[in-house]
Parts: C-alpha cells; sequence; structure tokens
C-alpha cells in the first residue's frame, strides 16, 4: 500500500516539477537580467554617471564654491520650493478631478477625460507662451488677477507654480483613476449602512486603498517639475535671486562653456531628487506593509 502510495505521489509530481520547469515566454532571469542591466546602464546609469566625473575636474573646493554660490542656492530652493508646492496641489485637485471622472457621468466627460492628457502631448515651449499670454498684465486672467486682487503671476514665482501645476497634474489624474475604478463600492455602502460617516469612509476606506497610487502620482508630478524647463522659462521672468530656476543656470552654464560648473549643479539637482523619490517609495513600502496588515 505504501509502494502504491510512493508510486502514485511521484507519477503526480513529475508533471508538477515538469510544469515548473517549463520555460516562459521571455528568456531565463540570467539573459533577462544582463539585457535589463544593459539596457539601463546605456540609458541611465553611464549618462548620470557622467555627471560626478565631469564635475570632479573642479576640485573639491572649486565643486562646493560652485554649488554654494548664493544664486545657485536662491535657484535650489525656488526650484524645488515650487515643485513640492505644484506637486501638493496637483495631489489634491488631480484626486478631484479622477473621482469626478470615475464616479459621476455628465455631457462633455470624454472631452475632459481627453483634456487631462493635453500637457502630455502639448509641447512645453508652446505651453509656456499660452501660460504667459493667458497670466500677463493684459492677458485674459492676469490683468484681472493684478487688478482687483493685486496678484501678479506672470514673471513670478506664482507664475511657475501655475506652470508647474499645468504640466503636472495628469501624472495624479493618470496614476489615481485606474485604483479608483478597481474601488468596490459596495465596502463604501457597507460602511454607511454600518453607521460610518463621510469622512469615516474616506479616512478608513478609501485612502488605506488610494494612498500607495496617490503618493506614487506625487512623486511622479515632483520629478517632472523639478526638471521642468521649457513651460517654465517664459513665464518665469528669470530674474537672478528672485524668479530664476535651476535648469536655467545649467543652460547658462552650458552656454559659457562651463561643462564642469553645469555638471556640478546638475549632480546636486540629482542627489536630491534621487533622495526624495527614494524617500517617497520608502512611505510607498510602508503603506502598502501597514495596509495588508489584518485589523
Amino acid at each position: 500500500m505504501a509502494t502504491m502510495s510512493n508510486g502514485t505521489f511521484a507519477a503526480g509530481a513529475a508533471p508538477l516539477a515538469r510544469r515548473h520547469k517549463r520555460p516562459g515566454v521571455l528568456p531565463g532571469f540570467g539573459l533577462s537580467m544582463g539585457y535589463a542591466v544593459l539596457y539601463l546602464s546605456l540609458l541611465v546609469l553611464i549618462p548620470l554617471a557622467s555627471l560626478p566625473l565631469k564635475s570632479a575636474g573642479l576640485g573639491w573646493d572649486g565643486f562646493w564654491a560652485t554649488v554654494t554660490a548664493p544664486r545657485v542656492v536662491a535657484s535650489y530652493r525656488l526650484t524645488f520650493g515650487a515643485a513640492l508646492l505644484a506637486a501638493l496641489v496637483n495631489l489634491v485637485f488631480g484626486l478631484l478631478v479622477a473621482w469626478v471622472l470615475v464616479r459621476y457621468r455628465f455631457p462633455g466627460k470624454k472631452i475632459v477625460d481627453a483634456l487631462v492628457d493635453l500637457p502630455f502631448a502639448l509641447p512645453t515651449a508652446v505651453a509656456g507662451i499660452a501660460l504667459t499670454a493667458l497670466y500677463a498684465k493684459n492677458g485674459w486672467l492676469g490683468g484681472p488677477l493684478e487688478s482687483w486682487l493685486g496678484i501678479k503671476v506672470a514673471f513670478t514665482p506664482v507664475g511657475i507654480v501655475v506652470a508647474l501645476i499645468f504640466i503636472g497634474i495628469p501624472f495624479v489624474v493618470r496614476t489615481v483613476q485606474p485604483v479608483l475604478e478597481d474601488v468596490e463600492r459596495e465596502l463604501e455602502e457597507a460602511a454607511s449602512s454600518l453607521g460610518a460617516s463621510r469622512w469615516q469612509v474616506i479616512r478608513r476606506v478609501l485612502l488605506p486603498t488610494l494612498m500607495p497610487a496617490m503618493l506614487t502620482g506625487f512623486a511622479l508630478a515632483f520629478a517632472r517639475a523639478v526638471g521642468e524647463y521649457g513651460s517654465v522659462v517664459f513665464i518665469a521672468g528669470n530674474r537672478p535671486m528672485v524668479s530664476e530656476i535651476t535648469p536655467l543656470l545649467i543652460i547658462a552654464k552650458l552656454e559659457q562653456f562651463d561643462y564642469a560648473g553645469a555638471a556640478a549643479i546638475a549632480t546636486v539637482m540629482l542627489v536630491f531628487s534621487f533622495a526624495l523619490l527614494l524617500l517617497i517609495n520608502l512611505l510607498q513600502g510602508w503603506q502598502a506593509r501597514r495596509g495588508g496588515r489584518p485589523a
């Protein structure tokens, strides 16, 4: 009897073993990993590694003097501050736009859905010119804002934030929208039937599900805003110490053939951006582990 059982077990295990050893559509792990690393090295790692190598020609004293110059530090503060503020605004209103597109039906919904992707397709220089014309002193929105409320948008840091909001909102909407579509509305109805208020439903049911997607959209919008140039350079005014962004300083260094100085400033931006994105990814992982724990 034991022999038959062992034989039956061996006969059943053989197809299972063959099933596990069956090759997939793509090559094996070693070959696939090699191609992936080679591709990333050629397109990402090697170009990025050239920045610190190029800036090494300045020496430590020259590097530190370049990246800590008052004009450069002011551009860091403006670039990262405006990018952070724009990403936070996009996080709130991008979630609202995604909610409207998913949960409601209304005339022109397809048009609104298509307009969300317009910043993806529109050249950034065209967006910058359009925003400058719109928010200038004699523009349709800039004139009333300045005359009625005393708010000057074009050629100020406020204009930079407006441009970064414009180019960043699709990242939040398109990241949150598919996750929101998969949320079962029965969970919200069940929570409401058990006596939960609307705020409790949002905080206990929706936010834990949407938070990883929201953080991803925030990170993408922030990363895009930090490196944005075309849509910002027209509306910023580019006044040193006031409305000059770091990418413009890098371009100015390149036009002066100061390649080492441009690489040094770009290296600082790379380090700061990588650190912030790493922090956001760690928060995403923590949120995912926290969300997977039993209540």
